[in-house]
């Protein structure tokens, strides 16, 4: 590292250092680093702790070593309160250890993708770190019950923890995890396949304030815990179910009676959750299923029913007459929809003003005519019409003039010409349309 000499420019003399400190504060973590290179008192500023509270090596380098970690909490120590070392292969328990001494009041923890870690740093956390609130363990594969279990001991002011794919996750884990984590308002347990309907038993008992539920491919699930879990967490907004391929309509009448406020699937640990509903691949749910939730759930803004294969123009009439605040409804595989149901859709207070996004691949029984009707949706932001058969070019490029805004996204299959008999047809290459 290479310093400048002369240390009095003319903003050193001219402004406090305590103002210098304020400004340095607004700097990125780049930026700030170049900054340490212009001088030596520029260097200890950049370099101060209270620089350092953000810090997110994801958009930085994400091959550290495990003594840059080190190094990271020496300096920032108690400063620091949100810390991203999403992709950080490198880094495993040792280091982490070092950071969770030094640190101990980081609140921000994501540890996605840091597959070499295990227990031992979570115990490292839940020794040290007591205030931390939000903690992203994704595809931390080493991850056992022994974890949650040290971790709702040390750390019980978590609001947010991501377990996604950690999948020796049982629900032994989960009941440890939740005893002590009470305030906990989002989980994604998205890929924990050893997870039974008993896990969220306990989600239930101990939850009460639970915003956000991702139970994506827990596939043991069934509609026992979905109920258990709609009795008793009544504040749930987002919940994804997606890949739950025991589910039936008992879940979503459970929803339905159980959980008003439920909006949409987002995972963010905030108090303003858009609402969601993800139950795609859940085959068995039937228009009588989605009538009821609609008709109590009315602040639906986003839901993903792909291969609900069952749902027909039935369900979509029902969204159109109880659910104007919908922004985006993915219909992908539900191959029973018509241009009729598009028709409402279209034609109701949510296609008027909210809708902004729409998924119809693989709808074989949508044409050219169901884009018309799509023309009164001003607000439509992206079409994805993927293998919808019966779409042309054609009416893909009228709708383009009447939408110019659209991002319309579309797969023709390849065509093989009729040929003479005994002739070779020449099969034309596929064509991916986005307009």
């Amino acid at each position: 590292m290479v310093f400048s000499n002369n240390d009095e420019g003319l903003i050193n003399k001219k402004l406090p250092k305590e103002l210098l400190l304020r400004i340095f504060s607004f700097l990125d973590i780049v930026t700030l680093c170049r900054c340490a290179q212009i001088s030596k008192a520029w260097n200890i500023l950049a370099l101060d702790g209270s620089n350092w509270q953000r810090i997110d090596l994801f958009n930085f380098q994400t091959d550290v070593e495990g003594r840059v970690v080190e190094n990271i909490s020496k300096r920032c120590g108690g400063f620091l309160r949100k810390l991203s070392l999403r992709g950080c292969i490198g880094v495993g328990d040792s280091s982490l250890k070092t950071f969770a001494q030094n640190c101990r009041n980081i609140e921000h923890l994501n540890l996605n993708g840091c597959t070499k870690i295990t227990d031992s740093t979570c115990y490292s956390l839940s020794r040290f770190c007591s205030k931390l609130k939000h903690l992203d363990l994704t595809s931390c594969v080493s991850i056992t019950n022994s974890s949650l279990k040290g971790i709702s001991e040390g750390c019980r002011n978590l609001e947010y923890l991501n377990l996604s794919w950690c999948d020796q996750i049982t629900k032994d884990g989960i009941e440890a995890l939740v005893r002590g984590c009470r305030g906990l308002k989002a989980l994604l347990l998205r890929g924990c396949t050893q997870l039974e309907d008993e896990a969220l038993k306990h989600i239930q008992n101990y939850c009460h304030e639970l915003v956000s539920l991702n139970l994506q491919s827990c596939s043991r699930v069934t509609d026992e815990g979905v109920v258990q879990i709609c009795r008793g967490c009544h504040r749930l907004q987002a919940l994804c179910l997606s890949g739950c391929s025991h589910l039936t309509d008992a879940s979503l009448t459970a929803l339905a009676l159980n959980c008003p406020r439920l909006h949409h699937y987002l995972f963010l640990p905030c108090t303003s959750h858009p609402r969601i509903l993800e139950a795609a691949r859940c085959s068995h749910l039937t228009d009588a299923g989605f009538t009821l939730l609609a008709r109590n759930c009315h602040d639906l803004e986003k839901m993903d029913l792909e291969e609900c294969v069952l749902i027909t123009d039935s369900t979509l009439i029902q969204l159109s007459v109880h659910c104007p605040k919908l922004q985006a409804l993915s219909l992908s595989h539900c191959e029973l929809i018509t241009d009729d149901g598009i028709l409402h859709l279209s034609n109701s207070t949510c296609g008027h003003e909210g809708l902004r996004v729409l998924e119809l691949d693989n709808c074989l029984l949508i044409t050219d005519v169901a884009l018309e009707h799509l023309e009164s949706c001003r607000g439509l932001e992206r079409l994805e019409l993927y293998d919808c058969q019966q779409v042309t070019r054609a009416g893909i490029k009228r709708m383009r003039a009447q939408l110019p805004h659209v991002k319309v996204h579309a797969y023709f299959a390849p065509v093989t010409p009729p040929t003479a008999v005994g002739g070779s047809g020449q099969r034309l290459c596929r064509c991916c349309v986005i307009l």
